[in-house]
């Protein structure tokens, strides 16, 4: 990655206007020396959210967040400390210098950048077409046939190819080459438009930079069968990558704190222009993990809502499934067979209320499409066996119960658990905090140079639970164990073998309780201590940032 020169960075910082780009999300009103509204992180009727304008410091009495500039639009954008600085940087025309790297890597930098500044010229040409042109007239009947006004259209960017070679001709004479046409993801081998004659939807990243587009089919006589086709995989698109809408969503996503998940881009555009701000698509079915990893920086709680057949493909559910395991609440909006989200936008927050979690949307697919009671049974137990207790886990075996007709003695063998809790471990481990603690101390149990890299440079103070700081003191060398310990450890060693708890498990989990025990500080500081709450914003954000690394390492 390209390191920002700090005299570009203090240009930067100096150029942006604080109360501007807050006003951007919340009206402010000058009260003496600050600026004061309605936190734009949470809901609040009273304001309680004030900037400091000469200091370019924010903070909220309600939720307790606060920061600098840097920091508010990390949060607001969802984007790391590079991102914050050109995203504020394009804002206000500030042109970086990057620090010297190798001619190689600045000539992959200055390429991407004019592929993006090629991509951006297309999705201007496409939507001229579209809106300014007797071509794109039947095209915008289409459009309003389809109950999608002007407006959230223009807002998404929607265009119309004209296919041929008039893109190409355009941007031959602004400068660019074919190699770059090719790149950007624009022509075919023969030099034409690789959207022609389709309707055009841009696909951004969380920053609104254009990185391809999905096409829709308009005509009986174009060549191509598939309904919509994306860009090439190339330089810069990856389809997998992008969550669609979630530039134009991210305001409404961190204030709502959830996202609700559709599959197209219909479904986006409709739910918006129905009020629901925090709606994005997943470019089809399955939640990817480089999706998951965009949705995370702005919320934890998604709201899947895909047609009725869709909500049960296998691919579905493994996106659903990875989303679990990453931590998101997961909870499924339910629709009639044949309907899709567009469809159904209108009194769309109440189907929300309906969403059921993931664990029960499960074992209801399951006990529909099982051919018997027995293999119902078999397959319940298969999704429920070694889960955790929780009251959703709770909720599924009761309801699957029911469902089977089943005693009281035979309901209990539908959710087996793995592992024997034994003494004071078993109440306390069933909150996700808990279980955080429990699996750091499981990753390193059977390891002293893990204990000795990611447990000794702790304390008390990240662990909530009594028997975890014991447990942490014992892993160190600290005292001698006794019953209670030792049933403890051997849970653990078992735990880590069962997840395959290693050293990038530990030093994610690691970073994980440094990051609850700085927010934790945050929420528990006066909201007049700027300068402290400054700081352990900028330890949240180094946290944030070795997080992302061990995230990318991963991968």
């Amino acid at each position: 990655m390209a390191v920002i020169k700090q005299s570009s960075v203090d240009q930067v910082k100096a150029a942006a206007d604080m109360v501007e780009i807050v006003a951007a999300r919340t009206p402010l009103r000058k009260v003496g020396a600050r600026w004061t509204g309605r936190c734009p992180f949470h809901e609040e009727r009273t304001p309680s959210f004030s900037v400091e304008a000469a200091e370019k410091l924010f903070y909220c009495h309600g939720c307790h967040k606060g920061g600098d500039l840097i920091s508010f639009v990390r949060e607001t954008e969802g984007l790391d400390f590079v991102g914050a600085i050109e995203w504020l940087a394009d804002r206000y025309r500030i042109p970086l210098e990057y620090e010297e790297t190798s001619p190689q890597v600045e000539a992959g930098r200055k390429r991407r950048e004019r592929l993006l500044a090629l991509l951006e010229q297309a999705a201007i040409f496409y939507g001229r077409h579209l809106w300014e042109t007797p071509a794109g007239e039947p095209v915008r009947a289409y459009l309003a046939e389809r109950g999608l006004a002007e407006e959230v259209c223009r807002t998404f960017r929607l265009g119309l190819s004209p296919g041929g070679t008039v893109l190409a001709q355009k941007a031959r004479a602004k400068g660019y080459t074919q190699d770059e046409l090719v790149g950007a993801g624009l022509v075919n081998r023969r030099g034409n438009d690789y959207f022609a004659r389709r309707l055009v939807f841009p696909l951004a990243d969380a920053r609104g930079r254009v990185l391809g587009f999905g096409a829709r089919r308009l005509l009986d006589d174009d060549p191509i069968p598939a309904k919509y086709v994306n860009s090439p995989e190339g330089e810069l698109f990856r389809k997998g990558a992008i969550v669609y809408g979630l530039d134009r969503a991210r305001p409404a996503v961190t204030k709502e704190d959830r996202a609700v998940v559709v599959e197209g881009y219909t479904d986006v555009l409709a739910l918006h222009q129905a009020g629901l701000g925090g709606t994005v698509a997943s470019m089809g079915t399955a939640l990817t993990e480089p999706q998951l990893k965009e949705l995370r920086r702005l919320t934890r709680h998604l709201y899947l809502c895909f047609d009725a057949d869709a909500a049960g493909e296998a691919a579905t559910l493994r996106g659903m499934e990875l989303a679990v395991r990453a931590g998101f609440d997961v909870r499924v909006v339910p629709l009639p067979p044949g309907v899709d989200p567009a469809e159904a936008a209108d009194g769309f927050e109440e189907r929300i209320g309906e969403a059921v979690g993931y664990l029960l949307h499960r074992v209801r697919l399951e006990l529909e499409r099982a051919p018997s009671r027995q293999e119902a049974f078999g397959r319940v137990r298969e999704v429920l066996a070694g889960l955790e207790d929780s009251p959703e886990r709770s909720d599924a075996v009761r309801y699957a119960a029911d469902r089977l007709d089943l005693p009281p003695d035979t309901a209990a063998g539908l959710a087996p658990r793995t592992l024997a809790r034994t003494g004071s471990v078993s109440p306390k481990l069933l909150d996700a905090g808990e279980r955080l603690e429990r699996r750091l101390l499981a990753a390193c149990a059977t390891s002293p140079e893990l204990a000795e890299r990611y447990l000794r440079p702790l304390d008390d103070r990240h662990f909530d639970d009594p028997l975890h700081r014991r447990l942490r003191a014992h892993l160190v060398g600290a005292g001698e164990p006794d019953a209670d310990l030792i049933a403890a450890r051997a849970e653990l060693v078992v735990t880590a073998d069962v997840e395959h708890l290693g050293e990038d498990t530990a030093r994610e989990l690691f970073l994980r309780l440094e990051e609850r025990l700085v927010r934790r500080e945050l929420a528990d500081l006066s909201g007049d201590d700027l300068a402290r709450t400054v700081e352990l914003q900028g330890v949240l954000a180094k946290i944030h940032d070795a997080l992302e690394k061990v995230e990318t390492e991963l991968r």
